[in-house]
């Protein structure tokens, strides 16, 4: 089992995600298949999860990260704009930032951590606990 604990980093706007490792995943697959679509096959996810993020994206900034283009003989398509692609460089920048900042710090606190299938095993009991309360 996987027992990674990590930092994450997400940049809010009130209480949305503008940007975060999801987004910065697909704002990188569209610009890698040129869809959203394949995108979101790429990344298993759903087209209309994908096409939310997007929106939400759009919506958090100055300009579009993502341009679409309806579908028609050739089909649609999307293409990550000028800023879609400074600000996945800016945010890739900062996630190697962050963590190289507090990698000591980080790794105390893991340490202090219980691994991960016991917690996962406890959550499990609580579960089952209040399902019989």
């Amino acid at each position: 089992m996987n027992d990674a604990k990590t930092l994450r980093v997400r940049v809010m706007q009130g209480q949305t995600i503008a940007f975060g490792p999801g987004k910065a995943d697909l704002l990188q697959a569209i610009a890698q298949t040129g869809s959203i679509s394949g995108a979101a096959r790429e990344m298993d996810m759903s087209y209309r999860r994908a096409w939310l993020l997007v929106e939400e994206m759009n919506r958090c900034f100055a300009s579009p990260l993502v341009a679409t283009a309806t579908g028609g003989a050739r089909g649609g398509g999307a293409a990550v704009t000028e800023l879609g692609q400074e600000v996945l460089a800016r945010y890739r920048r900062m996630q190697k930032k962050a963590a190289a900042s507090i990698a000591g710090e980080l790794r105390q606190l893991q340490a202090l951590m219980r691994p991960a299938d016991e917690q996962i095993a406890e959550d499990q009991r609580q579960g089952q606990d209040s399902d019989h309360a």
